[in-house]
């Protein structure tokens, strides 16, 4: 079993994030701790087994003061059985830890921290419009290695409007300077109600296929030249540095989310809990149910999701789950696609079209 916790604070609003989020206001308290951890043992019978892998997400998990930190990871490994976990990750920005706050997540069993850098120029900063500067990142990585952290990944965008190919370059160059384990590299998208989204549809952001194309192999080549294995479109690691939680993601494992806008893929069925946390806190304290559309997911949804993102990783994905042959051999012939062992892999060519051939496919 996996399990996911989503706490939605942050004290700057980036945006371009699309994930359920806000302002702390006086929701980061403790009845928010306990809120998540009442929905915890209510989901217990739901769950069976050992928590394989957890991760908790945001919003800014590192905003929550070291007591709530504290109850909040206390709580969750009284509640399951954590014997077995082989990965406990947490999403960190620069400005939201010290030394002391990172030593103590470290102790609470944390053992991976995914930290979002996003860029290191002044240029690309701005316009992402980020709380943090070059030194505050590199600073900050460094405090996690001091607090003994053996897993550090690095969130890093790219095809930002107005980003140069040698600011990506940039990028690449510190990231791998400071040799972390894992680096993430998401093409930026316009997501649904975000202010880049309306600053898009206005015309005043762009959106431009070479410049995705041409990020995305510089990337591609620099980083596996560099010792980092490409393991998932935008994902890369050093031997061992993998994203177990994510994998079991793409991999169809059942995973459990608490936490407002969470959300659930359990037994067949999957749920989101409410996305709105005063609601949240509320109902929890009531003792009422979270959920929100719950749906159960039929063999052809389970069918399309797995290859869409199993086509994504370096297993590629069975070519059972293909129902034609056409489209197969027509994207083969194109370059895009080769078949292994009964698996269907993108090529080098193929990787930066992932998504639309993954619906030719479907």
């Amino acid at each position: 079993m996996h399990l996911y916790v989503h706490i939605p604070f942050c004290h700057h609003i980036c945006p371009y994030c699309g994930f359920y989020k806000h302002t702390p206001s006086r929701l980061a308290n403790q009845d928010f701790v306990e809120a998540v951890l009442s929905e915890a043992e209510k989901r217990l019978p739901d769950v069976s087994g050992r928590i394989e892998t957890a991760f908790l997400g945001g919003g800014t998990p590192t905003l929550l003061s070291r007591s709530h930190l504290t109850r909040l990871c206390k709580g969750l490994t009284s509640l399951f059985d954590f014997s077995d976990c082989r990965e406990w990750t947490i999403e960190a920005n620069p400005a939201t830890f010290d030394l002391k706050k990172a030593q103590l997540i470290r102790e609470l069993g944390i053992s991976r921290v995914s930290l979002g850098i996003q860029s290191f120029t002044p240029e690309t900063l701005k316009t992402l419009d980020r709380d943090h500067t070059r030194e505050n990142a590199i600073e900050a990585f460094k405090t996690l290695r001091t607090a003994n952290f053996d897993q550090v990944s690095l969130d890093l965008m790219f095809s930002i409007p107005g980003q140069s190919l040698d600011q990506w370059r940039e990028d690449l160059e510190t990231a791998v300077s400071l040799s972390p384990d894992h680096i993430s590299a998401y093409n930026l998208t316009y997501e649904e109600d975000t202010e880049f989204l309306k600053r898009h549809e206005t015309g005043e952001l762009d959106t431009d296929e070479d410049r995705d194309a041409d990020q995305f192999y510089l990337a591609l080549d620099y980083l596996e030249k560099n010792g980092y294995h490409h393991y998932e479109i935008s994902n890369y690691a050093r031997p061992g540095g993998e994203s177990q939680h994510n994998r079991a993601y793409w991999f169809g494992a059942d995973y459990l989310g608490l936490g407002p806008g969470a959300v659930t893929t359990l037994k067949g069925q999957r749920w989101k809990t409410l996305p709105d946390t005063a609601a949240y806190i509320k109902a929890s304290a009531a003792g009422l149910d979270t959920r929100t559309h719950i749906e159960v997911l039929s063999d052809e949804d389970k069918r399309l999701e797995a290859l869409a993102l199993q086509l994504r990783t370096r297993e590629g994905v069975p070519r059972s789950l293909i129902a034609a042959a056409d489209p197969v051999e027509t994207l083969a012939k194109q370059g895009l696609l080769i078949e292994k062992g009964g698996r269907l892999l993108l090529t080098r060519h193929g990787k930066a079209l992932a998504d639309p051939i993954a619906a030719a496919l479907a």
